[in-house]
């Protein structure tokens, strides 16, 4: 995850649209980016059967009951901190798995994208502490990072299951600013449970997804018998 930029309205391409013209218009567009990544991404969590989740990830070495836990948690993590509770780390704490981790992950989607409903300033502070504990986060910054995660996130659920991932366009505009925008240092990248991996080189032409994985650590052509 991103520790030290976010998206500003010049952060997002030019062919945005609408294009934001303040903070407050770009707390809104994030707002519905977000929410239509985590409804993507929920739709392809509904393909997720019992016996699918042993499988592999490209997520290092989670598997795919690890990366729903890990989703399921963030979503409730972040949806506190746009209540002003974040800084409690059991909302951040996977607990048992649950009985039945595709509903769990629907309920914690549709609580984020209300949470992040509730957020109407762009600088309503986000304790973060899977991030940082020294400070907050505006909304605007804290909402980037969520979004460009389940954008991924997607993707990795996916490939997992061996399912066609095609976000709209705009979606993915606006997203990749946003992961290119992600610190590279290893250090951070190669810590344990770090979301993202060091990046990868794109190649000429790649697609506007494959210019987000890549820039990110994943690799398009990631299958469950490659490595990550």
């Amino acid at each position: 995850m991103p520790t030290n930029t976010g998206p500003s309205p010049q952060g997002l391409p030019e062919d945005a649209h609408p294009r934001p013209t303040s903070a407050v218009e770009l707390l809104a567009l994030l707002r519905d980016f977000d929410a239509r990544a985590v409804r993507t991404s929920v739709a392809v969590v509904r393909q997720v059967t019992r016996s699918d989740l042993s499988r592999p990830t490209p997520c290092s070495a989670w598997t795919l009951a690890d990366l729903l836990a890990h989703m399921t948690v963030q979503h409730r993590g972040f949806a506190a901190a746009a209540r002003g509770d974040g800084q409690d780390p059991a909302h951040w704490t996977a607990g048992p798995p649950a009985k039945d981790p595709v509903a769990a992950y629907a309920a914690a989607a549709d609580d984020v994208i209300a949470a992040f409903a509730e957020a109407d300033t762009p600088d309503r502070p986000f304790a973060l502490p899977e991030f940082t504990a020294a400070r907050t986060f505006p909304a605007t910054r804290a909402i980037g990072f969520h979004f460009i995660d389940y954008v991924v996130h997607g993707w990795d659920v996916a490939r997992t299951l061996g399912l066609p991932y095609a976000p709209e366009a705009a979606l993915l505009r606006a997203a990749l600013p946003l992961a290119e925008a992600v610190p590279t240092g290893d250090d951070h990248r190669l810590a344990p449970g770090s979301a993202f991996r060091p990046g990868l080189p794109a190649g000429d032409g790649a697609s506007l997804l494959d210019r987000i994985l890549t820039a990110l650590g994943r690799s398009p052509s990631w299958a469950p018998t490659t490595p990550c």
